[in-house]
């Protein structure tokens, strides 16, 4: 007897990895996006950790230094605690640390930027590449903006709602009330007197589920 949709379930990975791909595929901006999937998931089957910079490197791309956090820390120092930076002139800072121009283009794309543009938005925007997950790029963002030698990576609790909650916004994936829930919660169980979250915060609580 043929399935009915009833019938039919979604496996729980298949979400996960079909939004790793979408991320993979913004980070990498393969010219066919055909043969780009048929890389990453033949090297996701052979177990290699990074089929996309195999994939670029077949390709013959332009020798882009790849993003890391420790390049989002420095541009980050760059742009010396403003709130708000031109286009033009983080575009610049992008450059000279040889980061790739496509995924530039691509955070200015899915932030609406346009002249004026929130350095935090951006940083956290350009932090979901690396991060896939919303609880990961805010592990990602944490790091890169705590200036706090020894113990885990800290943020004003002030900040991090903000970020959590334009993070969730763009990605789609967590309403706004579980979003409500999770800062209520972590504000009133979580935080203590100081307003300090710290990473461990929301990555090592059970009871804190950000996705």
């Amino acid at each position: 007897m043929a399935q009915t949709d009833e019938q039919r379930c979604i496996p729980l990975e298949l979400p996960e990895m079909l939004k790793k791909f979408a991320r993979a595929a913004i980070l990498a901006q393969p010219q066919d996006l055909l043969q780009f999937g048929v890389d990453y998931f033949e090297g996701l089957c052979r177990g290699k950790s990074s089929p996309v910079r195999e994939q670029s490197d077949q390709v013959g791309l332009c020798n882009w230094a790849e993003l890391t956090p420790e390049l989002l820390k420095t541009l980050h120092s760059r742009v010396a605690g403003r709130l708000i930076i031109h286009a033009d002139e983080l575009a610049q800072m992008w450059k000279a640390l040889n980061l790739p121009t496509d995924l530039f283009n691509s955070v200015m794309s899915v932030g609406h930027f346009t002249e004026e543009i929130e350095w935090l938005k951006f940083l956290a925007l350009a932090s979901s590449a690396l991060g896939v997950t919303i609880t990961k790029t805010l592990k990602i963002v944490c790091e890169v903006l705590c200036d706090h030698d020894g113990g885990p990576p800290r943020i004003p609790f002030s900040m991090f709602q903000f970020l959590y909650t334009y993070i969730a916004k763009v990605d789609r994936e967590s309403s706004a009330s579980h979003v409500s829930r999770m800062l209520s919660y972590i504000q009133q169980e979580v935080i203590g007197p100081d307003g300090i979250i710290t990473v461990n915060d929301f990555t090592q609580n059970p009871r804190v589920w950000l996705e």
